[in-house]
């Protein structure tokens, strides 16, 4: 086997994989749309949801390996083009969004706070019209929390402006059968943490994983850019 058989079989191995690993991640941000599509209605920024981004990297990546794969094996100079330069866009799209999220890391942070608070205050009601019942009861359950900062922020919103209450998903396990607990005013009854330390917590420790992920996948990249670039180079020129 020539070094260039070699290369053009390993670029189009590589990118068989991106596109089955591109229909995986497509389908999951397919399933987290439609499974956890209530926690995009925490923020009024529809642009700062998860599973549109997954869905976007699926595509992205399903793309990268189908041009790729098609473009190696059939030594097309076309497809391997274009493969090259979605490489390279995706690469800067990468480098572009690491720098940005860590320069403004601090900055978004405050602003997913405040985005937490405007949906509490303001569109929370409590017959769950717009599904924001549901996944605040959720949050404040599986992380044992009561509002964004702490239990005082569900005094006198929207849904109760003369009410000092909090939600019953924020009462203690021993009180929670009791209906009115979270209207008791008393604090020995629910969680008084606030929840933005757990959910920001929760966030950053799945940022490390997409980090080292992104890291592995911009290193194949180059290599797929190498290859791309090795095999058009090298082609009979009576297939260019």
């Amino acid at each position: 086997m020539t070094n260039f058989s070699c290369v053009r079989k390993s670029l189009c191995c590589i990118n068989l994989l991106f596109w089955v690993l591109g229909c995986g991640i497509l389908g999951i941000g397919i399933w987290m749309h439609l499974a956890y599509q209530g926690y995009s209605k925490l923020l009024s920024h529809q642009a700062l949801s998860g599973d549109s981004l997954v869905i976007i990297a699926g595509v992205l990546t399903f793309l990268l390996g189908f041009l790729g794969c098609c473009g190696s094996w059939f030594q097309n100079k076309c497809l391997l083009r274009m493969y090259f330069v979605l490489v390279i866009a995706v690469l800067l799209i990468e480098f572009t969004a690491g720098t940005l999220g860590f320069i403004y890391r601090r900055h978004v942070g405050a602003v997913l706070q405040d985005e937490l608070l405007t949906g509490l205050q303001v569109r929370y009601t409590t017959n769950n019209i717009n599904g924001l019942k549901t996944t605040w009861d959720h949050i404040q359950e599986q992380f044992h929390c009561c509002g964004v900062k702490s239990y005082r922020d569900w005094h006198h919103i929207a849904a109760w402006p003369d009410k000092q209450w909090v939600p019953r998903s924020c009462c203690l396990p021993k009180v929670s059968n009791i209906s009115s607990c979270g209207e008791a005013g008393d604090t020995s009854y629910f969680y008084t943490v606030g929840c933005y330390p757990s959910i920001h917590q929760w966030i950053m420790e799945r940022l490390y994983i997409v980090g080292i992920v992104s890291l592995l996948f911009a290193f194949i990249q180059l290599f797929g850019i190498i290859s791309a670039l090795i095999i058009v180079c090298h082609m009979d020129p009576k297939r260019r």
